[in-house]
């Protein structure tokens, strides 16, 4: 599976080095078939993901597509179950790669062939097309001399000491490498010193002799100001040995009239020359000692020329190591993403540690929300003598979580991943949620809900989530809307979880293989605040807490107006409906 997601990251040009996140196209097999239950998906993608370190990581989730094969879901839960988990953090101090290194050369390509020269121009090549002899000549300026496909001027090209033959034009200007390596060097240190996965260290490992060329230092080479400064030595030293020595009449004429230099003076120029270690062919040997500057300028092309060579051949040595660096750190590229991937997601199954099994029925046991801190542990159930729930309760009781919670661990399962308690799912093949209404109730509101419904086609496992549809019409009607919706639909054998407020209407006409089950306010705490408990009791209509709130307000305030419709409530009130045994 690791080497699928690494294609699917190479398909689709994902960098750990974006500093925004792609937009990446949506699947059109979501099995999520309205917006409300797509965004519970996207959050559910975007809380995992905030483990994650590049922006791009998280559109690796693109790459696990929906599915109704169950074979492909034990697939990925496999995968997940042998990550190991390990710190991430390192990823952050990655840095894009800018190129730190160049040669230190005047380089130049040169041929006699024309396709061979617009080939290389296309390749950002430094390249000169020869066509006469003076071109030939003016390459005594560069340092390297690189020459591929000339025949016409190879002979005069090879008494340049800086040439360097090339077979193919693969292994022109290999330098383009290791200018594109160099960019990787602080990143290179970074990763090596993070335990990274075994993937990752082998790249390592391959490239880490290149970064040697990289590395390598140039031998001296002399230059004018150093001979000029040595020269000054030289002079002064022989003048001190000079002054010591008692020279004869004879040996004075007799160099004045010969123009020759006594041996003994001989000897010290040259001893005074040799302990500087330079050669004795860069200087004059008279009195005092000058510089030979032709001779130095020679020399000192020679040297670098020498230099600049060892290193273009060292470099051509390493040519097929070389040519292997964009497809090694496009590689390593691709193995940062599924790094941190893989880390992230790690993470989250340490708190999430039981992964949902396959059924033909919809169960939760003790299944914690993972969007909520501290959250109350919950069971609920759907089978074939209960496909629907009616799902009634006090306001910010918790309906909407709960099914919200359906849609969190159903996106769970179709990524392979864990959850928190134990689940039990069908691999449903679709799921509508009618998120609550937000705004006032209207004919258009109603209309529009109702043309949704219109267009459900129920498929082998179709699930369908509504909350609070009663508040886009009318109180009067909307308890028998809302059975007649769960009639038709458990009809087509589709699993249905309604929330709403009209447990009492909808009671009176309740159709076959549908529940009511209730999630109730049990009374206020020392604080006069609302104590709920937000597992939902299978078969019970739960309790109403419009006198809970009142009660509340009576207690927090002197105004005689609470309290007197407290008074009331507690002489006029119904009491709670009982739990019903027959489900």
């Amino acid at each position: 599976m690791k080497r699928e997601m690494m294609q699917f990251i190479l398909d689709n040009e994902l960098s750990p080095f974006s500093t925004s996140k792609s937009y990446l196209k949506p699947s059109k097999d979501s099995i999520f078939k309205t917006r409300d239950a797509k965004a519970i998906h996207q959050k559910v993608l975007t809380k995992i993901s905030s483990n994650f370190k590049f922006p791009e990581t998280s559109n690796i989730w693109h790459y696990f597509q929906f599915t109704d094969q169950i074979q492909e879901i034990l697939r990925r839960q496999y995968f997940f179950k042998q990550l190991t988990k390990g710190d991430n953090t390192f990823l952050r101090n990655l840095s894009k790669p800018r190129q730190t290194w160049s040669p230190k050369y005047e380089i130049i390509i040169v041929t006699e062939d024309e396709s061979t020269f617009v080939h290389l121009k296309n390749l950002s090549c430094p390249v000169q097309l020869l066509v006469s002899e003076r071109d030939v000549q003016d390459l005594e300026n560069y340092d390297i001399v690189q020459v591929i496909n000339c025949d016409d001027y190879k002979r005069t090209l090879e008494q340049l000491p800086q040439t360097v033959f090339i077979d193919s034009v693969d292994n022109v200007y290999l330098e383009r490498y290791l200018e594109l390596l160099s960019g990787w060097k602080d990143n290179f240190n970074i990763i090596k010193q993070s335990n990274p996965s075994e993937e990752v260290q082998t790249i390592l490992r391959e490239l880490e002799p290149l970064f040697n060329l990289i590395d390598s230092k140039m031998g001296k080479i002399i230059s004018i100001e150093e001979v000029e400064k040595v020269l000054e030595d030289i002079n002064e030293k022989i003048s001190n040995k000079v002054k010591e020595l008692t020279i004869s009449g004879d040996s004075l004429l007799k160099m004045l009239s010969e123009g020759k230099m006594p041996p003994t003076f001989q000897k010290i120029i040259e001893d005074s020359i040799e302990e500087t270690g330079l050669s004795q062919h860069i200087f004059n040997i008279k009195i005092p000692v000058e510089i030979d500057q032709k001779e130095l300028d020679d020399q000192i092309k020679r040297q670098s020329a020498n230099e600049f060579t060892n290193l273009a051949e060292n470099i051509k040595r390493h040519a097929e190591s070389l040519k292997t660096i964009p497809i090694k750190l496009k590689k390593l590229s691709t193995l940062l993403l599924i790094e941190d991937f893989c880390l992230g997601v790690a993470n989250f199954i340490q708190e999430n540690t039981t992964f949902p099994a396959h059924a033909e029925h919809l169960t939760f046991s003790n299944a914690s929300n993972m969007f909520l801190d501290n959250a109350q542990p919950v069971s609920f159930k759907l089978d074939n003598f209960h496909k629907c729930s009616i799902l009634t309760g006090a306001n910010s009781g918790g309906k909407t979580t709960l099914i919200e919670h359906i849609l969190q661990n159903i996106s769970l399962f179709q990524l392979g991943l864990p959850i928190r308690g134990e689940i039990q799912l069908p691999t449903f093949s679709e799921v509508y949620y009618f998120a609550k209404n937000k705004g006032s109730a209207s004919k258009g509101a109603f209309e529009t809900l109702l043309t949704q419904m219109s267009k459900i086609r129920p498929g082998n496992q179709t699930l369908i989530l509504a909350d609070e549809i009663e508040s886009v019409t009318e109180p009067g009607v909307a308890g028998k809307i809302i059975a007649s919706t769960a009639e038709f639909f458990i009809k087509k054998n589709c699993f249905m979880v309604l929330a709403t407020h009209l447990g009492h209407e909808i009671k009176k006409t309740l159709p076959k293989n549908a529940r009511i089950d209730g999630i109730e306010a049990k009374g206020l705490d020392s604080n006069y605040n609302l104590i709920v408990d937000h597992n939902p009791v299978l078969g019970r209509l739960a309790h109403s807490t419009p006198e809970l709130i009142v009660e509340r307000m009576a207690n927090s305030s002197s105004e005689e107006y609470f309290k007197h419709l407290h008074e009331n409530l507690k002489k006029n009130g119904d009491q709670p409906q009982q739990p019903r045994t027959n489900y």
